[in-house]
C-alpha cells in the first residue's frame, strides 16, 4: 500500500493546526486574548482545521501529482486589543511561518538521526519498515512544512505576508494595499494559475535544501 498520501496529509493536517495555533499563542502574548477565549489557543485539530482547505484541496493536489497546499480557519485577532497594531499584528502574522519552519528543523534532525542510525546498522535487528516510514514522515514533514512557510510569506492578502508588508507602507500606499484585501486570494490564484508556482517551489526547493544540509549534519555525527 502506497502511504505518501495518508502520510503527506496526516503531516499537513498538524503543520496547519501548529501554523494556527502560533498566531494564537503569539496574539495572546502581544495582549489579545481573542482567539484564546474562543478557544483557538488549541493543538486540537477539530477547532483549526477546515473540510475544504484542510482535506479536500490538499487531498485533491496530492491525488493529482500537482499543486499541494492547504489551509486552516483563520485565527481571530482583534487589532485593537494589541499594544502597537501595525506592528504586532505583523508579528502575530510571523509567528505562522515560523512554527513551519521550526517543524521543519524538528524533521530534519529527527531525519538526520535515524539516517545516521541506518547507515550505521546496515544489517541490524532494525525495524526496516518502521525507519522507511518514519524517513517517509520526515521528508514530508521538511517538505510541506517548507511550502507552508514560503507560500504564506507572499505578501498577498489574506496571506501573513500581507500583513508583514503593510508595517513597511504608510499613506496612500497603504490605503491603496488594503483595497487590495478583498482580491487577494484572486490575485493568488491567477499567479499561480501564470506560472508563479514553478517560482515558488524553486524557493521551497532552495530553502529545503538547507534544511537537507542539516539532515546530513546530523547523520554525520551518528
Amino acid at each position: 500500500m502506497d502511504l505518501q498520501i495518508p502520510i503527506a496529509l496526516f503531516v499537513l493536517l498538524i503543520s496547519l493546526v501548529v501554523h494556527e495555533s502560533a498566531h494564537a499563542y503569539a496574539a495572546l502574548r502581544l495582549g489579545d486574548d481573542t482567539a484564546l477565549r474562543m478557544g483557538r489557543l488549541s493543538l486540537n485539530p477539530m477547532v483549526h482545521l477546515d473540510p475544504v482547505g484542510s482535506l479536500l484541496v490538499p487531498a485533491m493536489g496530492l491525488l493529482m501529482g500537482g499543486f499541494v497546499i492547504g489551509w486552516a480557519k483563520p485565527v481571530p485577532v482583534n487589532t485593537m486589543r494589541l499594544r502597537n497594531p501595525i506592528r504586532d499584528h505583523a508579528l502575530v502574522a510571523a509567528a505562522g511561518p515560523l512554527s513551519n519552519l521550526l517543524l521543519a528543523l524538528i524533521s530534519a534532525v529527527l531525519l538526520g538521526l535515524i539516517s545516521g542510525w541506518a547507515h550505521g546498522n546496515p544489517g541490524g535487528a532494525g525495524p526496516v519498515d518502521g525507519l522507511a516510514f518514519l524517513g517517509l514522515l520526515f521528508r514530508w514533514g521538511i517538505t510541506l512544512n517548507v511550502l507552508l512557510a514560503v507560500f504564506n510569506l507572499i505578501p498577498l492578502p489574506p496571506l501573513d505576508g500581507s500583513w508583514i508588508l503593510l508595517t513597511f507602507l504608510r499613506g496612500e500606499a497603504a490605503e491603496f494595499y488594503m483595497r487590495l484585501r478583498p482580491y487577494g486570494f484572486l490575485l493568488i490564484l491567477a499567479l499561480l494559475f501564470l506560472g508563479f508556482r514553478h517560482v515558488l517551489w524553486a524557493v521551497v526547493d532552495a530553502v529545503s535544501g538547507i534544511y537537507y544540509q542539516i539532515v546530513f549534519g546530523v547523520a554525520q555525527l551518528i
